[in-house]
């Protein structure tokens, strides 16, 4: 009998009620008469000197204090989700859930999740999870094997004998068909029915003590997660100062929209991977971007991709343009992320770019260059990475290209990145 074994590390659980945030204050109508009702940051939340300030001055230079400010023309501010205002990625932790509660379906034919899966992980996986009647839940419960393909695929991009899963061609900055596949594995259930799962993923992952892991099919991954307090009270003093926040995320949607309610974003202002649904249950379709049109994951909020769906779904920016950066007038006016995956949006801010440092080299080289001043970086706010001990190579392979490999990272002006030493530690 295969069973989940948690397995808790330092720190004091926290029940999950406490930690979900209430609603925050409505968004003012008008600007605030006098200058000290303007929204300001914590001051007993901890952040790097630099990043507080240049965080403050956004919110004092395009928010409500702002005589430039207009309710029918709020500034926008686009915060990623996984490691950026949570910690842990709330899409593998409601996977895990799902897979020690057998809430996945058996597809009909593996090959047809995705068209980048491989011959070797379609057998890996038929071999695994065995033959059975489509549209049944797969025993992921039981079937330790099973439930370590599907993790191994997902986290690896290969299959537990180490070949590889996915193949083909596909835009390495609009696209992960691994990424993708996570939706495509929810085929057949509702979006309600995945909002619930995530939902109860997260209470469990919230309850946890910080540090804790979990055993399934073979892997040892995070089970805990934690919403960080400097992220919570940033989203809530933006929406005091009468910004537009939203999330875009390259998880998937139902399960961002659950945890997204925790800091008060609703479904209509989270983004992330969007799967076409067929009398209402979730397909292996995802819906395009930007003039591509729907497929099965060709374009998804991911690296290029979020600039896209910022752009279109958010301010109203139709077919190719999408994918290009715009005027500052149709720019979001912050912009936060923690990964490779969010450089593209975050850069595109005209008022402050929030990195959080998990030594990503596209998003550090960028944040360290500083070129228009407006970099705010912080250390991870939770078990901080260990500072790198070498430069990122900004200058020679700074930059992901359409077809996977690296060159350098260059600035608008044209010109190169240089390389950057990592430097936004607690200690600095």
């Amino acid at each position: 009998m295969f069973s989940a074994t948690v397995v808790t590390g330092m720190g004091l659980a926290v029940a999950a009620a406490a930690t979900l945030a209430t609603a925050p204050p409505a968004v003012p109508r008008s600007a605030p008469a006098a200058r000290a009702e303007c929204p300001r940051l914590s001051a007993h939340l901890p952040w790097p000197a630099q990043a507080r300030a240049r965080l403050q001055r956004v919110i004092d230079e395009r928010g409500v204090c702002s005589p430039a400010w207009r309710a029918d023309d709020r500034p926008v501010a686009a915060f990623d989700w996984d490691n950026t205002v949570v910690k842990n990625d709330a899409t593998d932790l409601t996977l895990a859930w799902a897979l020690r509660h057998d809430k996945l379906l058996r597809p009909a034919d593996w090959a047809a999740t995705s068209p980048w899966l491989t011959p070797a992980a379609t057998r890996a996986l038929t071999r695994a999870c065995r033959a059975g009647p489509a549209r049944r839940p797969l025993p992921t419960s039981t079937r330790g094997v099973c439930a370590g393909e599907i993790i191994e695929i997902r986290e690896k991009g290969r299959t537990v004998g180490g070949e590889a899963a996915f193949a083909g061609r596909w835009h390495h900055r609009r696209t992960m068909p691994r990424y993708a596949w996570v939706a495509q594995l929810f085929a057949g259930r509702t979006p309600a029915q995945l909002r619930a799962y995530a939902a109860r993923a997260r209470d469990e992952a919230l309850a946890l003590p910080v540090g804790s892991q979990r055993t399934l099919g073979g892997h040892t991954l995070p089970a805990y997660s934690r919403y960080y307090p400097q992220q919570r009270d940033l989203i809530w003093t933006l929406r005091r100062a009468g910004f537009a926040v939203y999330v875009v995320s390259a998880g998937v949607e139902p399960v961002t929209e659950a945890w997204a309610a925790g800091v008060g974003i609703d479904r209509a202002h989270t983004l992330a991977i969007r799967s076409v649904l067929r009398d209402g249950r979730i397909t292996t379709g995802i819906h395009g971007c930007g003039g591509v049109p729907t497929g099965h994951g060709e374009v998804i909020p991911y690296l290029d991709g979020k600039r896209c769906a910022v752009n279109e779904r958010v301010l109203g920016v139709r077919g190719r343009a999408a994918w290009r950066r715009q005027p500052p007038e149709r720019r979001i006016a912050l912009g936060a992320g923690d990964a490779d995956t969010d450089v593209t949006f975050v850069n595109d801010a005209t008022g402050a770019h929030l990195a959080i440092n998990r030594n990503q080299p596209e998003l550090m080289c960028r944040a360290y260059d500083d070129a228009d001043g407006r970099w705010a970086v912080t250390p991870m706010f939770l078990d901080p990475l260990p500072r790198r001990t070498t430069p990122y190579p900004c200058s020679t392979a700074g930059r992901t290209r359409a077809g996977g490999d690296h060159g350098p990272l260059r600035r608008a002006d044209g010109s190169v990145v240089p390389d950057q030493w990592d430097t936004a530690h607690p200690e600095d």
